[in-house]
Formats: structure tokens, sequence, C-alpha cells
């Protein structure tokens, strides 16, 4: 621990790229520290609504917004994870699970990750059937019958992607109506290869060495669904556990105000992680550059 840089961005999906590349232009001394770069846009299947692209993959975007951040030589710490952040005198103490780091002001961009079914046999056949991530791995299960868990974008985008390349999609939703955009609901419901089960909870899931079912009840009646591949899409949890020093809201994200303050001097906190409402890539992007320009009028106007 001897570096004492102006800025530590913890996080590299697009509203930590943004904040990167809007601090690089401001000549900061910065370090990115993230677990994987490109966050949730890397998830992503076809993108529709990021201005300037009329259609773009999830993958193809996060590969841009990383070419765009390495042209300015950032440093980063890849495959790190934050422990603990706080405030110690007028310096910021980031420590991860390889070091321990100084800055004057650090920006939280840490994303989100996906909620767990806590159901029986998730744990056991992860990856092995179950997975959190059709762009990644829906090629996988090509011709074989397949359920996507949720009623949301992120669970009507799974089965988008995988109608195309396979024979049949089960949609299980625990709501009585699918939830996400009205065009994505209606490619849903024009596709014969699809069909949804609203009103519906899993159960369990079962298999040998990978999954070859599982159990669903639906109003009061249980079911056994055959498929290969469980894709679950039920929601995100902040990745804001190791920032217990900051305000946070009831469902884990971290409270900013309009110029991405949190209640914590010098540290600040953008996209996905906070309580801004509407999680899509380009308000985590806006987000990023807004707290990259507050934390350089920060710097610019205190004495350290």
């Amino acid at each position: 621990m001897s570096d004492i840089y102006d800025l530590i961005i913890i996080g590299a999906g697009p509203a930590g790229i943004t904040a990167g590349v809007y601090a690089a232009r401001k000549k900061m001394n910065l370090l990115i520290i993230t677990k994987d770069i490109g966050g949730q846009a890397a998830w992503s299947g076809d993108v529709e609504n990021y201005t300037g692209y009329q259609f773009i993959t999830g993958p193809e975007l996060a590969e841009k917004f990383e070419e765009h951040m390495r042209k300015y030589g950032i440093k980063v710490r890849d495959n790190e994870e934050a422990k603990d952040i706080r405030r110690e005198g007028n310096l910021v103490i980031v420590k991860t699970d390889l070091d321990t780091y100084r800055a004057r002001a650090v920006i939280v961009a840490s994303g989100k990750r996906s909620r767990e079914l806590g159901v029986e046999g998730e744990k056991e056949f992860k990856n092995k059937g179950v997975t959190f991530c059709a762009t990644c791995d829906g090629p996988l299960f090509s011709g074989k019958e397949v359920a996507v868990i949720g009623g949301g974008n992120s669970a009507l985008d799974a089965a988008l992607q995988m109608m195309e390349i396979s024979p049949k999609v089960y949609i299980i939703n625990i709501t009585s109506e699918l939830t996400g955009d009205p065009i994505m609901i209606e490619k849903i419901k024009g596709s014969p290869r699809v069909e949804i089960w609203n009103n519906s909870r899993v159960k369990s899931i079962y298999g040998d060495s990978f999954v070859k079912g599982m159990k669903i009840e639906k109003e009061g009646k249980e079911y056994d669904l055959k498929v290969k591949g469980i894709f679950v899409e039920i929601g995100l949890i902040p990745n804001s556990e190791f920032a217990s020093s900051l305000e946070r809201n009831k469902g884990g994200e971290i409270v900013v105000d309009c110029y991405n303050h949190t209640n914590v001097e010098g540290i600040f906190s953008a996209g996905d992680v906070t309580n801004v409402p509407e999680k899509q890539i380009i308000i985590a992007c806006g987000e990023g550059s807004k707290a990259s320009l507050a934390a350089f009028k920060y710097l610019s106007t205190h004495r350290f």
C-alpha cells in the first residue's frame, strides 16, 4: 500500500468504464478494480435501445466499452474483488481480496448480480444445466428443451434468445402476467415454441450428472417439466455488501443524490448498485459520467 490515487473506481461495467474514461480525460491518477469487465452488458442479448446503435449485441457493446477504456491506458486490477471501503482521515481506504489501496476519492460502480431461486437442486446443478446467463451459455442448449424462470425483461430477453435455437421454451412466471416491455411480450407470445406458465413457481430441480427436469407448482397442483436447461432470471442483487459504511436502502442499493454523492465525503456511486431508478445500460453510462465529474469537482475544491 504505497500509491495514493486521485480516484479509485470499483467496477468495470457501463457505469465504471464510463467513469474511467471521463476521469482519464481529466488526467486523474486513476485505478479501476473489478471482478470482471463489461458487467451485465456482457450478459445481454440483443441491445436495440442504446443510442447510436440500431442493433448491437450485449457482448459486442461491452467489447466496445472495454476498447474505449483501454485506449486511455487506464490501470485496471481485473479479477479482484472489493471487500471493504471506508474513510480514514482525508483518504478513502479500499480493501480487496488481494490488496489494500488508498485514494482521495472513490466511485462505487459495482453493479448487481443474479438473484438465486433458493430451491433444492439449484446449487447442485449450477453450470450443469442451471445457468444465470443465456447469452453466455445459451448455445450449449441448442436443440434442447429449456425453461426460463422469471417474467421481467431479463427473462424475456433470455427466452427470445433461446426460442431461436430450442424446440421448446417454457417461461415459469410467479405473477399472473409477464411484466417486461410490451414489444418483447408480443414477440414471445407470437412464437409457437414458447409456452408461458403464469402463477407458477419452481419447487425443485433434479437430474443426475446434468439437469433432467424440475417440479413446478401451479395453483396448488404440482407438475413435472422435463427440460435440459434452466435459465434463472428473477432479478438482481446489488453488489454492495462490502460498502457497509455507506447508506443503503432496504434493497441493498447505495443511496445517492443527483450528484452521485453518498453519505460519506469523497465516496461517490453510480449505476445499478445505486437507488437510481430504471436499470438500463445507457442510464448507467450517464450516471458514471456524472459521478466522475462530481469526483473531479470534489478533488478540485478540497485540500489533501
